[in-house]
C-alpha cells in the first residue's frame, strides 16, 4: 500500500510547523537538526528547507553503533556521518523516518555523544510504529500506525520522499 505524495507533504510540513513553535516555545532556537541516514536524513532535510535553512544540519550513519550489529552484519551503503557543528551544549533535534522497536534511536544517541554531550535531544519521527522494545518515545510524530506485526513502514527518496506499507517474510 502507498501513501499518497500528499500525504507525506502534509506531514513534512506539519512536523516543520511543530518542530518550529516547539523550539521557540522553549527558548531553543538555536537547535541544529541531526538525521539519521538513510530516511531520517531525507526528512531532516526537508525539514531544513521548509524552515528556511535555518538550522544547521549534520547526517549521521549509526550502522557501527547497532546493537544487532554483528546478527546484522556490516550494511554495504554505510555513510560518513557529517556534523558540521559541536555537538556540545547544543539543542539537537534527532530526526528519523520510522519509530519501531527504539534500537536506532538509542545507537543513533551513543554516537551523539561520542561527539560530545547535548545541552537537549528531541526526536522527530515521520511516522510511529509501536513494537517498543526500549522506553523510548517521539517528541514530535507525523503519524501513528497500526500495522499488523508481518507489515513495515518503508520510505523511498530522497525526492520525492515516498511511503510505502510492506509485507515481510
Amino acid at each position: 500500500m502507498n501513501l499518497s505524495e500528499e500525504r507525506i507533504t502534509h506531514h513534512l510540513d506539519s512536523l516543520a510547523a511543530h518542530l518550529d513553535g516547539r523550539m521557540h516555545d522553549s527558548g531553543r532556537q538555536d537547535f541544529c537538526l541531526v538525521g539519521i541516514h538513510t530516511g531520517g536524513a531525507w526528512i531532516a532535510e526537508a525539514l531544513h528547507q521548509r524552515l528556511g535553512k535555518r538550522p544547521p544540519i549534520g547526517f549521521m550513519d549509526i550502522s557501527f553503533y547497532r546493537d544487532d550489529f554483528t546478527q546484522r552484519g556490516l550494511n554495504p551503503k554505510v555513510q560518513p556521518s557529517e556534523l558540521p557543528f559541536s555537538v556540545d551544549d547544543r539543542h539537537l533535534v534527532l530526526v528519523d523516518d520510522v519509530l519501531m522497536s527504539g534500537r536506532t534511536i538509542r545507537a543513533a544517541m551513543n554516537a551523539l555523544f561520542d561527539y560530545g554531550r547535548p545541552a537537549s535531544i528531541t526526536l522527530v519521527v515521520m511516522f510511529d510504529v509501536g513494537g517498543r522494545e526500549l522506553p523510548i518515545r517521539a517528541d514530535i510524530c507525523a503519524e501513528t500506525l497500526a500495522l499488523d506485526p508481518h507489515q513495515r513502514v518503508e520510505l523511498r527518496g530522497p525526492s520525492p520522499i515516498t511511503a510505502h506499507i510492506t509485507a515481510i517474510s
